[in-house]
């Protein structure tokens, strides 16, 4: 499994590669913080091999990880992480519904869209990690709608104290590659080089 698992994460470095998804720079992360680097993965859903792979590999490690039988439901994170729930969910098929990041101020005024009943358990399913905060406000808004929360996918985990803000709000994050790994393949491959590499690992909060 671990073999499998190495093989995958070296088949979605090269395809972020290839599609220009990770960028250095200054950036302005959702989290407010600022990074010498940024990957893209809103890019993905515009190369359709590229999105057939990244949704794949989310769904493989659902089920290797957690088992259909252990959720009703799939939520997407605003924004990035709607279009992989979303087709996660068919993939599974299990019912969609996302979180907006606000409550809309006509209509039902909620937070929640699609169905959800009182007793629900549903996974969270975002892009990536960073703080933990978007992913922690998302599992607190379906909470209050009633569903149970316990578990959240990613597909990078930027290891800046996501794992650990979402585990003192009683969330397990899942994430298929910690950015170490990620970075250490990409440097392998000879997509990044010595002092991006560095980059990366010096924002990684041990």
């Amino acid at each position: 499994m671990a073999g499998q698992r190495h093989e995958l994460i070296q088949e979605v470095c090269k395809v972020l590669a290839r599609i220009g998804a990770i960028k250095f720079g200054i950036f302005k992360l959702t989290s407010g913080k600022t990074s010498p680097y940024y990957v893209d993965l809103r890019l993905v859903p515009s190369f359709p091999d590229a999105f057939r792979l990244i949704t794949d590999a989310y769904a493989t490690m659902i089920e290797d990880e957690l088992g259909l039988g252990a959720f009703d439901r799939i939520a997407g994170v605003p924004t990035s992480g709607i279009p992989f729930a979303a087709v996660v969910a068919f993939r599974l098929k299990k019912p969609f519904l996302y979180v907006r990041k606000e409550i809309k101020l006509h209509g039902r005024e909620r937070r929640v869209e699609g169905i959800l009943a009182p007793g629900d358990k549903v996974i969270l399913l975002d892009d990536l990690i960073t703080t933990g905060k978007t992913l922690a406000n998302a599992a607190e808004a379906i909470r209050k709608e009633g569903g149970e929360v316990e578990h959240a996918f990613v597909l990078i985990d930027r290891q800046e104290g996501g794992r650990e803000a979402l585990a003192d709000v009683g969330v397990e994050l899942h994430a298929l590659m910690p950015i170490q790994e990620a970075a250490k393949v990409l440097h392998e491959m000879g997509t990044i080089d010595e002092e991006q590499y560095r980059l990366i690992l010096k924002q990684v909060r041990e």
